[in-house]
């Protein structure tokens, strides 16, 4: 049964690659992106499918007022796709507050105004699905981008907690947790500190980890876990894209848990009784 999706972030990476993905079996897809030509093909071809919007997702009231014209237009929203979103590379110590400032508006209180503003909407039809964006790099780190980094472990707590708030209404939440993949997220979406001389080692190293091309995934492959993950009745609060991913994160928290059993008698002993 089709359904009406509303993704931002659709004018380029994996955001225009679902819409169309999701336009091309039926569905209705509010499209948002800053710049509305980018969506001009999706338009040509599939008309009265796809209601686009030009948005600044940092624009609380803009939010609340691009998913009150979707749910005006279509009628219902049954799916909210937070993707829109960009990576900031730099360390933290070259980081301005302005980038810094700039990466949480976008990545994470974006993301939260858009959250708030459907779910009235799908708290009244008594179902809907907040599907948030996030990344490996919401559970685990990579030197270079500390801001990015913590803008997603934000979405982590955030959507865990909303998706424990809602379920009472019929809402799921589901996080989308990719490893890399060949997108211009790396190129022209992203930004960057000035760099400092201090770290260019750190910087080094890291490039370095990136000449393994099997590293990142092919981003059409994502379309047939997004769509099961659309489609399933009961989906999962969190899942992976690419194949490195669980293994990465896996590895990660076997060595956090390990490192918390060593100081637990410490720990157990800071409550004081």
């Amino acid at each position: 049964m089709a359904k009406t999706i509303f993704i931002t972030g659709a004018s380029r990476g994996f955001g225009k690659l679902w819409a169309e993905a999701l336009l091309q079996r039926g569905d209705k897809v509010v499209a948002t992106a800053r710049n509305l030509s980018t969506l001009d093909d999706l338009v040509n071809k599939y008309g009265d499918n796809i209601l686009p919007l030009q948005l600044d997702v940092n624009d609380r009231a803009a939010d609340f007022a691009a998913i009150n014209k979707a749910k005006e237009h279509f009628g219902s929203i049954d799916v909210l796709i937070n993707n829109a979103g960009y990576g900031l590379f730099g360390s933290v110590e070259e980081t301005t507050e302005q980038e810094a400032r700039e990466q949480m508006e976008t990545n994470f209180f974006g993301l939260l105004w858009l959250s708030q503003a459907v779910l009235p909407v799908m708290r009244e039809q008594g179902y809907g699905h907040i599907i948030q964006l996030s990344s490996v790099l919401g559970l685990v780190t990579l030197p270079v981008l500390g801001l990015y980094n913590a803008s997603k472990f934000a979405v982590e707590g955030l959507s865990e907690t909303l998706a424990a708030e809602v379920k009472g209404f019929g809402i799921n939440v589901s996080l989308i947790e990719p490893n890399g993949f060949a997108t211009d997220w790396a190129g022209a979406s992203a930004a960057q500190t000035v760099a400092m001389p201090e770290y260019d080692a750190v910087r080094a190293a890291f490039q370095a980890g990136l000449n393994d091309t099997d590293i990142f995934g092919v981003p059409e492959a994502t379309t047939d876990a997004v769509l099961k993950l659309i489609d399933t009745e009961n989906p999962p609060l969190r899942l992976f894209l690419g194949k490195h991913a669980h293994p990465w994160v896996k590895q990660t928290y076997e060595g956090r848990a390990a490192e918390w059993e060593s100081w637990s008698e410490i720990s157990a002993a800071a409550h004081g009784k």
